[in-house]
């Protein structure tokens, strides 16, 4: 799957909590994600800063839910439950756990969550 492909199925899975992700969709969409949040600042910042931070916030409120559902289904992808998103609230730990366990390859076959996603 190319960088065009995941972020266009990540996005038409708007707010799908359901299924499995791999690694190549989440990782692209969240490229993806980065890359509008640093043009956004740079727009707001620098370019137009009589609109402030409007356009970054934008990006983010319309971001939001497809970022977490396709964390989610990359959760689903490695076997775990999604509720496993709040360990990032746990300070220095939090971060390197879903680093390293979206890192992971994905689950064979199927799981408890779905058959294994199409690359």
């Amino acid at each position: 799957m190319g960088f065009p492909e995941a972020v266009r199925t990540a996005l038409s899975k708007y707010a799908v909590f359901e299924g499995r992700s791999g690694r190549p969709e989440y990782w692209y969409f969240t490229l993806f994600n980065y890359s509008l949040y640093a043009l956004a600042y740079i727009v707001s910042a620098f370019i137009v800063p009589q609109v402030g931070v409007i356009p970054y916030l934008v990006i983010v409120v319309a971001l939001i839910v497809p970022a977490l559902a396709v964390g989610v289904r990359r959760f689903h992808d490695i076997d775990r439950s999604g509720w496993w998103w709040l360990i990032g609230l746990v300070p220095f730990v939090g971060g390197f756990l879903l680093v390293a366990w979206f890192c992971k390859p994905s689950m064979p076959g199927e799981n408890r969550f779905g058959r294994l996603p199409v690359r």
